[in-house]
């Protein structure tokens, strides 16, 4: 079994989100790295590199819709 150790210290945004092509791409940049070992690891441990894809797409769209715990405890 393949562990996912730690992702680390994710830097906050230096874009603000009205600038929505900037924020986007900060994003993006940032997510972009850890998404590729988190691909790599599902590889390794047998998993179908589209098929994990797909699932973080659906569980990512899932969890947003649902409300932030993080929001609800700032304000």
């Amino acid at each position: 079994m393949n562990m996912v150790p730690n992702i680390g210290t994710i830097a906050p945004p230096n874009c603000p989100p009205s600038d929505f092509v900037g924020h986007q791409a900060e994003c993006r940049s940032t997510f972009k790295p850890w998404l590729e070992g988190l691909l790599a690891k599902a590889e390794t441990a047998g998993w179908n590199r589209r098929t994990v894809a797909s699932t973080l797409m659906f569980l990512s769209a899932q969890s947003a819709s649902r409300p932030s715990p993080t929001r609800n405890r700032e304000g």
